[in-house]
């Protein structure tokens, strides 16, 4: 018996992870990576970079991708909630410009599996939220670009909050989609 269900959903590659979760009055206990079964599912990609980071309600973060060193990522959150966004961004894709997106949170214990060709982006909607993520390559500064989080091409519809967003310098100033190359991603 697996110890995740692995949802697939429009987009080729996205995948959320429901892990099985055992759980009794003392608290709880889960897997939250078993490569073996990841590969049966088609995630069989070698991660080499962990991060960790702490975000406050209404902070925005993304939608950044690299154009060297692109990362796959496997998201999860342990405190707080996030609504979490991957934007296709490979030419040949036939969801070229579309996005998916899903709530994680400590409660829901849910993963967000994306493939090295996305954007990705998550927005806080709890108090404060920690999201750890696994990553295929390590991160690369000078690769860095992204896509304005409210790029009418895309149109992602983000969740309301009751509070200002909170972008940071970097996120203000993206390329709109429609005037991306893209041409970094064309082998994904």
């Amino acid at each position: 018996m697996s110890k995740f269900e692995f949802i697939k959903n429009d987009i080729e590659g996205l995948v959320v992870i429901k892990p099985t979760v055992f759980g009794d009055d003392r608290g709880f206990f889960m897997e939250t990576y078993q490569k073996d079964e990841f590969a049966r599912a088609g995630i069989d990609k070698e991660f080499v970079q962990d991060n960790h980071s702490k975000s406050s309600k209404g902070v925005l973060r993304g939608l950044h991708f690299q154009t060297e060193n692109t990362q796959g990522k496997l998201v999860r959150v342990i405190s707080g909630e996030v609504y979490d966004v991957a934007v296709d961004c490979r030419p040949a894709s036939k969801t070229f410009g579309q996005w998916f997106g899903v709530v994680l949170s400590s409660e829901n214990k849910m993963q967000f599996y994306i493939p090295e060709g996305f954007a990705h982006g998550f927005l806080v909607l709890s108090d404060e939220a920690e999201f750890v993520y696994k990553c295929t390559d390590v991160y690369n500064p000078g690769a860095e670009g992204g896509i304005p989080f409210d790029d009418p091409t895309v149109n992602v519809q983000w969740p309301q909050v009751d509070c200002p967003l909170k972008l940071s310098e970097k996120d203000k100033h993206h390329t709109p989609f429609s005037q991306q190359k893209f041409e970094w991603f064309e082998r994904y």
